[in-house]
């Protein structure tokens, strides 16, 4: 909470809408991929909503996101990847220690 109230507090606005954009869009894409994988992989799986014509909508949905980003400035993407490289260091560091799979090795 602090963390985030400094943030908000004193990075320009538009820059915080910038961020938050790409990282939602980012998101958005994540979503299409996974239901096409999700479909490919584990067609059988029970599932609480459906998507029509899969992989039509999911990769419509993957390019407009793809196109939004693409018109977003480069510093935003330096610090998508910058926060993705952030958050990938803090996930495998932290799993290192308290993955209930790798302990189990």
């Amino acid at each position: 909470m602090v963390f985030t109230s400094l943030f908000g507090a004193f990075v320009p606005v538009h820059i915080v809408g910038e961020m938050v954009s790409i990282g939602t869009l980012f998101a958005f894409v994540l979503v299409c991929v996974g239901v096409i994988v999700m479909r490919k992989t584990d067609p059988d799986v029970p599932r609480s909503f459906k998507v029509p014509w899969v992989p039509v909508v999911p990769i419509i949905g993957i390019v407009i996101c793809v196109a939004l980003m693409a018109s977003l400035p480069l510093d935003t993407w330096l610090r998508l990847a910058a926060w993705m490289g952030l958050g990938l260091v803090i996930y495998f560091a932290y799993s290192k220690n308290h993955s209930k799979l790798g302990n189990k090795l």
